[in-house]
């Protein structure tokens, strides 16, 4: 979707999720004044933002902090691109160490922007994400690549298409754990867990637990 939107030359949905209130009203308000999207939510942690995106979405662009409340990093960035792989995904953090933008690069974002950007830079990578290519900071020694040259955002049209950790998650699922017991017992965040139950629900086409234990169980 936001790929024709940018080729349109306009914006539609926005998804902000960072810990920090004023940064989000910052942000809000180059995505608004200088990028043009006509719908922009934000929310403090993952698990509101999770809830957001579940109320308002679908999304268009998500950017999200790669440490903060819920979350377990560059884990729960490869689950948001998987959960919504209809959205670009950019990552922006206070960390520019080489090994954290390289693991969200690796993970399939479409930018990684470090917060001590001035305004105007960060505006031009962002746009530069709003046109096609990935955005990578210089810190990780690496130019920005290609929409060709990034790794493909998965489609989840059946469960055939689940990643490996979203099948774990399943397989917990249906033992009956909670959220938090299945976060226990695979070492992630719960939020990561939650992600993952975004994705896999979406692939079963149900919007619960219950309704995806019923869908399996009567396979």
């Amino acid at each position: 979707m936001v790929k024709r939107a940018a080729a349109r030359g306009y914006r539609v949905k926005a998804f902000l999720i960072d810990d920090h209130e004023l940064f989000r009203a910052g942000l809000r308000l180059v995505l608004e004044d200088h990028l043009e999207f006509t719908e922009t939510f934000d929310a403090g942690s993952l698990d509101e933002g999770l809830e957001m995106l579940a109320r308002e979405g679908p999304a268009d662009l998500i950017v999200t902090d790669l440490n903060m409340p819920g979350s377990s990093g560059p884990e729960s960035v490869r689950a948001l691109i998987e959960a919504f792989p209809e959205a670009r995904v950019v990552v922006i953090s206070a960390s520019e160490a080489a090994s954290d933008i390289l693991a969200c690069i690796s993970c399939g974002v479409d930018g990684y922007i470090p917060k001590s950007m001035s305004a105007p830079d960060m505006v031009a990578a962002l746009r530069q994400v709003l046109s096609g290519s990935v955005y990578v900071p210089r810190a990780a020694g690496r130019r920005a690549a290609p929409e060709e040259s990034r790794p493909h955002k998965p489609a989840l049209p059946g469960i055939e298409h689940l990643t490996d950790r979203q099948k774990e998650v399943l397989d917990e699922l249906l033992t009956g754990k909670s959220s938090k017991e299945i976060a226990r017992v695979l070492n992630v965040a719960e939020g990561t867990v939650k992600i993952h139950l975004a994705a896999i629900y979406r692939a079963l086409g149900v919007r619960s637990r219950a309704e995806a234990i019923a869908r399996l169980v009567s396979r």
